[in-house]
């Protein structure tokens, strides 16, 4: 028994002229269920662009007909264009489902004149996002000879520095040498008296700075390197003034950073301990000369910095909360958008390009010091070293040791803390939070 009749689909639109009266016969008749119908060469009409400018739809080619039917319906299938296949990324279903709203009669069975593509699932990605990472994936990894060309350059570093110590042992071993080091041997006697050792409050000043100075660096090259920021901070009242979560984060730890630092030099100068980081003889630097060539020879100078820094301590120190601090803070200013907008002439004073071609070169800075600092920490009296930052303590034990692992683990959840999830709650105390 033949399946009963489809009932004829009408045309809300004009039928063309040329379209024959067997045409739309043909378009009455029913589809029978057969897998090896043929199909029917009748063109279908096109109409309005899916997108702006772009060709009509259905695509050119597109031909109605009869085909195979599943014993429930009727079955549609778009037909795809000869050429290269559409990379628009429509899932096959859409199309079909937009070919059947061009025009009614494409509810009729619709065969391709190529085999049929595979669907295109759409991942609900943005397609910039695609690109994105399609071209990270597609970038080069590193090859062998790129890592031969490290491991050369990092032994041709260590050759150079094992000449620097041959050199500078033999430049001390000359007599007009030995008399310059017995002359300023890299530290000198203070006119200033100060009281000799580190207050608790120095070890408290220590930590916190060290916490903060890791997370603002932390901060600072994830600012430097985040493209295309997830979650945004914007001040109450001021939705113009929307940054990232990231940089939020960042100059949230320089203020704080800033107070701590503010605290820091009130008790430097209201103790009296300002003398120790603080030149107060033109001998520093003759000193401080002498101190560097007796740490490149390995000869290191005495160390006493529970009375006395030496010369070359003095200057470093000097230099990095005095000076390098400072401008950190300044740069830091100019690139925030706590810089007033209508200081017009300020700001043609100092122009945001300095302050960008001083900020990171100054965060480089840090970064040297406190690694030459924890090395010679711990090259030059681990245990006592630590007991004066951390105890306050000038002994050989292990207590200052033992704080100083509690404020790593302390520093590493930080670390491992400063992220969306963590950071976001946070935030929305001093502001407004959104993903967009």
């Amino acid at each position: 028994m033949s399946e009963p009749v489809a009932d004829p689909v009408p045309d809300p639109e004009p039928v063309a002229e040329q379209e024959s009266v067997a045409e739309r016969n043909r378009v009455a008749e029913p589809v029978e269920a057969s897998a090896h119908e043929t199909p029917v060469t009748s063109g279908i009409r096109r109409g309005l662009p899916r997108t702006p400018g772009g060709e009509p739809w259905p695509p050119a080619g597109t031909v109605a007909g009869r085909g195979p039917s599943t014993g429930s319906g009727t079955q549609v299938r778009p037909v795809e264009p000869d050429g290269p296949a559409e990379q628009d990324g429509v899932a096959e279903q859409d199309r079909v489902d937009d070919l059947v709203e061009a025009s009614p009669r494409a509810a009729l069975v619709v065969t391709a004149t190529a085999p049929p593509r595979p669907p295109t699932a759409w991942n609900g990605t943005a397609p910039r996002r695609i690109a994105t990472a399609a071209a990270a994936s597609a970038r080069p990894r590193p090859t062998w000879t790129q890592g031969i060309a490290v491991l050369f350059g990092a032994a041709a570093l260590g050759v150079l520095a094992a000449a620097a110590v041959a050199l500078v042992r033999t430049l001390l071993s000359f007599p007009f040498m030995q008399d310059f080091l017995a002359a300023f041997p890299g530290e000198y006697t203070s006119p200033i008296a100060v009281e000799p050792g580190f207050a608790p409050w120095v070890g408290w000043q220590h930590f916190f700075n060290v916490f903060l100075m890791v997370l603002i660096i932390r901060s600072g090259l994830r600012v430097r390197t985040e493209k295309r920021p997830t979650v945004f901070w914007a001040p109450r009242g001021n939705p113009k003034g929307k940054i990232s979560l990231t940089l939020w984060f960042h100059q949230a730890l320089d203020i704080l950073w800033l107070v701590n630092g503010v605290v820091f030099v009130v008790l430097l100068i209201v103790t009296g301990h300002w003398v120790r980081i603080v030149p107060t003889s033109w001998e520093v630097f003759p000193n401080a000369l002498s101190a560097a060539l007796q740490y490149v020879s390995f000869d290191w100078p005495h160390e006493n910095g529970w009375n006395n820094y030496n010369s070359l301590q003095q200057l470093a120190y000097f230099a990095t909360v005095f000076i390098a601090a400072p401008l950190a803070a300044i740069t830091g200013f100019r690139m925030s958008g706590l810089w007033p907008k209508k200081a017009e002439k300020l700001s043609k004073a100092y122009p945001v390009e300095w302050a960008r071609a001083l900020h990171f070169p100054i965060m480089l800075y840090f970064v040297a010091f406190i690694i030459a600092h924890v090395a010679l920490v711990i090259l030059t009296g681990f245990l006592r070293n630590l007991n004066h930052m951390y105890a306050s303590q000038d002994a050989v034990t292990w207590t200052g040791f033992w704080v100083f692992v509690v404020s790593l683990v302390v520093i590493a959840g930080a670390w491992v803390a400063a992220r969306p999830l963590v950071l976001a709650p946070i935030a929305k105390v001093f502001g407004n939070v959104s993903g967009r």
